[in-house]
């Protein structure tokens, strides 16, 4: 006979999720066994609790009562535990995070490096992407977005803003000119990001409100933003991209920041997202807490650029 208290905790992940399979990643167990136990309560109550799709699942009425009854045990459950291991708070398990590329690689990673040594019990699996996923679905504790979040069922936290500066190397000022307003822009190879953003390939978007946008061309797009780095450096064209990326290149002179007569549209912010729970487990709320922390104030990227380029005129 199969375990009624694994049950509950495999049909109210189901639930939760959407999917069978993704309970089962979840869950650590094998998606036929996930299987069993949903046909177990089912046949023992004598009702359906999911419609059953290729692709979802959905509550059925009794499935919906059910998961009110299963999440109160289940919580009661785990605030008992709680409370008899409250001295217990060194994140342990395996903390699954996904990262924007660039971003994760230049910023993210060196902060969780130091996370690692102050949490020696944890193991931190990390995938590198600026493909747009989904956490539920693939199996992620949290990822970090860029950007203005969309509407979503994901609980969000922002961990620090996310500035934009229009730069152009010194070899690229020197034979075309720097532009001096949005205007002059036409005028100018602006090398364009194809992911949709405020600064694509063909309208950067100006002004403290994003209400002035302006047409722009180049020779050189790209879907990742070191690549855009790597171009400007070598003075192709101009770039709208964030501080983090140009910042080291900014304080060595490699790239020059450029003023216009509108400012930047600061269109972004680093997010942490995960999925709502009514218990957010200590390895996921620890590293939300130690990333707010390490980027409060003046974020690391941002350090010793100029006041202008922080939004600060």
């Amino acid at each position: 006979m199969l375990d009624r208290f694994t049950g509950l905790q495999v049909f109210s992940r189901a639930a939760g999720l959407g999917s069978l399979s993704a309970a089962a990643r979840a869950l650590g167990m094998s998606q036929t066994m996930v299987t069993r136990h949903i046909d177990a309560i089912e046949a023992r109550l004598g009702a359906r609790l999911f419609h059953r799709t290729t692709r979802r699942l959905t509550l059925t009425e009794a499935g919906q009562g059910y998961l009110r009854a299963a999440e109160r045990i289940l919580g009661d459950l785990d605030e008992a535990e709680g409370l008899a291991s409250a001295s217990v708070t060194e994140p342990r398990g395996t903390l699954r995070l996904n990262l924007p590329l660039a971003f994760g690689l230049r910023e993210a990673m060196p902060a969780i490096a130091d996370f690692a040594v102050l949490n020696p019990a944890l193991t931190i699996d990390v995938g590198l992407t600026d493909r747009f996923i989904d956490l539920v679905e693939e199996g992620w504790d949290l990822a970090i977005r860029i950007g203005q979040l969309k509407d979503s069922a994901l609980v969000a936290r922002r961990l620090a803003p996310i500035r934009t500066v229009l730069c152009a190397s010194p070899a690229y000022i020197e034979r075309h000119g720097a532009p001096r307003t949005v205007a002059d822009l036409a005028a100018h190879n602006c090398l364009g990001y194809t992911l949709p953003t405020p600064a694509s390939a063909e309208r950067w978007t100006f002004g403290k409100e994003g209400d002035i946008e302006v047409a722009v061309s180049g020779t050189l797009r790209a879907n990742n933003g070191d690549a855009l780095r790597a171009a400007v450096v070598a003075g192709i064209g101009l770039a709208y991209q964030p501080t983090f990326l140009f910042s080291d290149d900014i304080r060595d002179g490699r790239v020059v920041p450029l003023m216009l007569d509108q400012p930047l549209f600061q269109f972004f912010s680093a997010y942490a997202v995960y999925a709502p729970t009514r218990y957010v487990p200590v390895k996921v709320r620890r590293f939300i807490d130690f990333l707010v922390e390490r980027w409060a104030g003046v974020p690391p990227w941002d350090v010793g650029l100029p006041d202008w380029v922080l939004g600060e005129r």
